[in-house]
């Protein structure tokens, strides 16, 4: 059932993997009465929802203890994936949505997450500071960078500098010229073989 996960992460626990299949049951049906993304998508919702998230953990695996904050998070993505994988970090999962929160609360409930606190918030109202900012395509990043250059904590340990961790698709020259802080755009396709990943890429950003 998971098959498109466990390709590249064989490690997986028998716990893990009975998290990533619950999510995938449960998000399906919640997806049916919350349109949380495409329905036209849920057939390749491992592929294009969870595995896309997961290139984050490839880009890099964030440090035990490591504060995350999911911008934006919708139905939990992606946050929720990144939680499972990681269950040594703390993630704060957060959108303005009210209903889709809800949603995600359920979903840590039926997944027995410990490491993610849902709220329904905007970037700029949550309290704390952050080893990591992640999203995905939530808005350009000249727009994006203002909202949260504050939530970022001064200490640092992770493998890099603290700053923002970004999943976007696309010619991104332009918008990448726009932002005044130093940035790296890493390739999916160099981690992932499928064809829905050539013109996907983690966007760093050093804050």
């Amino acid at each position: 059932m998971i098959s498109a996960v466990t390709k590249y992460f064989p490690e997986l626990s028998s716990n893990q993997r009975t998290q990533f299949e619950k999510l995938v049951t449960h998000f399906k049906s919640w997806n049916e009465k919350i349109n949380l993304v495409s329905r036209k998508d849920m057939d390749g919702f491992l592929e294009r929802h969870v595995l896309h998230s997961l290139a984050i953990y490839k880009a890099m695996k964030f440090a035990s203890g490591s504060r995350i904050l999911d911008v934006g998070t919708g139905g939990g993505l992606p946050g929720l994936p990144l939680a499972i994988l990681m269950p040594d970090v703390n993630f704060v999962l957060c959108d303005s949505t009210g209903k889709k929160i809800k949603v995600v609360s359920e979903l840590v409930k039926a997944l027995d997450l410990k490491n993610v606190e849902p709220m329904h918030a905007r970037a700029g109202d949550i309290e704390g500071k952050f080893d990591f900012i992640v999203s995905r395509a939530v808005s350009r990043l000249d727009k994006f960078i203002p909202w949260v250059e504050g939530k970022i904590d001064k200490r640092a340990i992770n493998a890099w500098p603290n700053g923002i961790l970004c999943l976007k698709g696309g010619d991104l020259r332009e918008e990448l010229e726009e932002v005044n802080h130093p940035t790296e755009e890493l390739q999916i396709s160099q981690w992932f073989t499928e064809e829905y990943f050539e013109t996907k890429a983690v966007v760093y950003v050093t804050l």
